[in-house]
């Protein structure tokens, strides 16, 4: 089988499984400096968005493409690819179609999909210069409409930091301020058939708008207000009713008042909590992308294959401790993994109690 993956930075994840799979890969990368490239079975250097990746699927005759794109921008280039490819040569592409991505990757197109669908989400308003004489209940969060992993999201406490942020954006996405636990789940599916994975603890909010790179977070979710079993019911069914395919994640806010599960955003692709989730439940939701396209995937068995372990995850910046066993990014043989750029390396670490995850956590001086 011949498989074409675009983007090489995520490729390390997959690249020992498609080998004991027996799959021909062939990689898609825009910049020449790239880390991974010689993984793969074969490589090609295009221009950046996905004309050329699509050529590169029809001259090959590839079985299938899955993008390994952890960034927003190209989403939807990759999904009108996917319409062209499927339509047209009946090639998969394990991705979310272009409904999906307008949807998710506009947060303003996000919060009115979760109106029309009845999810309960904190309360919104488009803001400009021309409508700021309005009454305000601070604190408030200002985002703009695109954007991810925190980036153009500020706390607001007063109007003169409303003026502020709209002298820099020139309008906002104006939403009240809800304290509480931030939690994730990664929801995977393919032809109508989804499965919820463990909630990620991602810390508590902030009124500093702190980066979610450097909040310590864990696994599973921990809460006497709400099960988890909850929590993953309601991302089983945003995911359904926006008919997502590959990977999913829902991002919540529990409210710390009120104990309501408040939907916020939704990213529909490769995401930063996707290690706590493998390391808490065993499931590595990027093989899976590969599952569908060889058309191994099927939740039952994903139900069979989990497991329950304690996990946490903390930024270390360059971490100076042992190596980890090969594969460097699985949990097979491993009872913590290290990701991320120098600089702002992150470990994670899990074991199947919590006094041994602490046993662990101590002795690799995270804490």
């Amino acid at each position: 089988m011949k498989i074409l993956f675009i983007g090489a930075r995520l490729f390390d994840d997959i690249s020992y499984y498609l080998k004991e799979k027996g799959i021909h890969s062939i990689l898609t990368e825009s910049n020449k400096d790239a880390i991974n490239l010689d993984l793969a079975d074969e490589y090609y250097l295009v221009s950046r968005g996905m004309e050329e990746p699509l050529k590169i699927a029809i001259k090959e005759n590839v079985d299938a493409v899955i993008p390994l794109i952890g960034i927003d921008i190209p989403l939807l280039d990759v999904a009108y690819m996917k319409e062209h490819l499927e339509k047209k040569y009946n090639i998969p592409v394990i991705s979310s179609n272009v409904d999906v991505i307008k949807i998710s990757s506009d947060k303003l197109k996000t919060k009115e999909f979760f109106n029309k669908h009845g999810i309960k989400t904190p309360n919104f308003k488009i803001i400009t210069k021309n409508n700021i004489n309005q009454s305000f209940n601070f604190p408030l969060v200002l985002k703009q409409f695109e954007g991810q992993g925190g980036n153009s999201i500020e706390i607001a406490n007063d109007l003169k930091d409303i003026n502020n942020y709209l002298d820099k954006y020139g309008e906002a996405l104006c939403e009240e301020f809800i304290e509480g636990s931030e939690i994730s789940v990664e929801v995977i599916g393919f032809n109508g058939d989804y499965i919820a994975l463990t909630p990620i603890y991602k810390g508590e909010t902030t009124f500093e708008g702190t980066h979610p790179l450097f909040k310590n977070r864990s696994a599973p979710f921990q809460s006497e207000k709400i099960t988890n079993e909850e929590i993953k019911n309601n991302a089983l069914c945003i995911a359904k009713k926006l008919k997502s395919e590959g990977i999913t994640e829902v991002e919540f806010i529990l409210s710390s008042d009120n104990s309501k599960l408040n939907a916020l955003e939704i990213n529909s692709r490769p995401n930063g909590v996707r290690y706590l989730t493998s390391a808490s439940s065993d499931v590595t939701t990027l093989l899976k992308l590969v599952d569908m396209a060889t058309g191994d995937f099927s939740t039952l068995k994903i139900k069979n294959e989990i497991k329950n372990y304690f996990s946490f995850e903390k930024t270390v910046g360059n971490f100076l401790g042992p190596k980890p066993n090969e594969p460097l990014k699985s949990f097979r043989h491993n009872d913590y993994i290290v990701h991320g750029p120098k600089g702002y390396e992150r470990v994670t670490v899990r074991a199947k109690s919590k006094e041994s995850l602490n046993k662990l956590i101590s002795n690799l001086k995270l804490i």
